[in-house]
């Protein structure tokens, strides 16, 4: 069976709410056609509530930037899944902003994927490697790791509905990005062969796993046509309507031939 592609838009600390609220409602008509691939935007945590009222028509899906692990509590700023669960589908977790400016675990990555699981919202796990890991060779036993401690304690039949984005740090917000080649090789072999080797090769088969780094319409097409690479995790080119409209048809166009 055919894994769907997902192209979500993590538009991190952009956008104000009138701003949001308008730029879906230019989006959502552009997506429209595209029912064979799941679209996703990410706004900020202020803005997440109107763009969600916006959207709620639409066929084009919410994902928050981040959850805590608890339900409630003394926790100062957090937004815990269960208070997220009204109003998106997705949560982005373990982006490697948060791992490199917030002190982002592994161990915190793993908790925050089980809430999101028991809030019944699926998770969009982000791994990577930095430039200094994938220069000395590291990358395979690093990123396996992070997929290793992620996943630590889901089960299999929780498989489904997680979704991983191998993201190269090195190639974020960079202008750089991996060929299509590398970063399908490298899904292959430290994200698809790990997860066969946690719960077997009918598992692996089944979970979808996005590119992100520096994403845009003239490298779309490089990475839509590997085999391993079922979407992506779009930065600066998701804050621009026509980009991002450009990307999910690329992505329909590619993957539904």
């Amino acid at each position: 069976m055919a894994r769907m592609p997902i192209i979500a838009g993590n538009w991190k600390m952009n956008k104000s709410p009138a701003e949001s609220v308008a730029f879906v409602r230019q989006l959502a008509p552009k997506l429209a056609a595209y029912g064979e691939v799941e679209r996703v935007v990410a706004p900020t945590f202020l803005a997440m509530t109107a763009v969600a009222s916006a959207l709620q028509d639409s066929p084009v899906k919410v994902a928050a930037q981040d959850a805590h692990w608890q339900a409630e509590g003394a926790y100062t700023s957090q937004v815990s899944a269960d208070m997220l669960q009204p109003y998106v589908e997705y949560v982005i977790i373990g982006h490697s902003e948060r791992r490199a400016y917030l002190a982002e675990s592994d161990e915190s990555v793993n908790r925050k994927a089980k809430a999101i699981l028991a809030a019944d919202l699926q998770p969009i796990i982000a791994v990577g490697e930095s430039l200094a890991q994938y220069e000395a060779g590291e990358t395979v036993p690093f990123v396996r790791s992070q997929v290793i401690a992620a996943l630590d304690g889901i089960t299999t039949g929780d498989l489904a509905r997680i979704v991983i984005a191998y993201e190269p740090i090195w190639a974020i917000g960079s202008g750089k990005s991996a060929s299509g080649e590398l970063a399908d090789e490298i899904i292959r072999t430290a994200l698809r062969d790990t997860i066969a080797e946690l719960h077997g090769d009918g598992a692996a088969e089944t979970v979808r796993i996005q590119y992100g780094g520096s994403v845009k319409p003239g490298n779309m097409e490089e990475f839509m046509s590997q085999p391993n690479i079922d979407g992506a995790l779009v930065g600066g080119a998701s804050l621009d309507a026509d980009d991002f409209a450009a990307l999910v048809e690329i992505a329909a166009r590619v993957k539904g031939s």
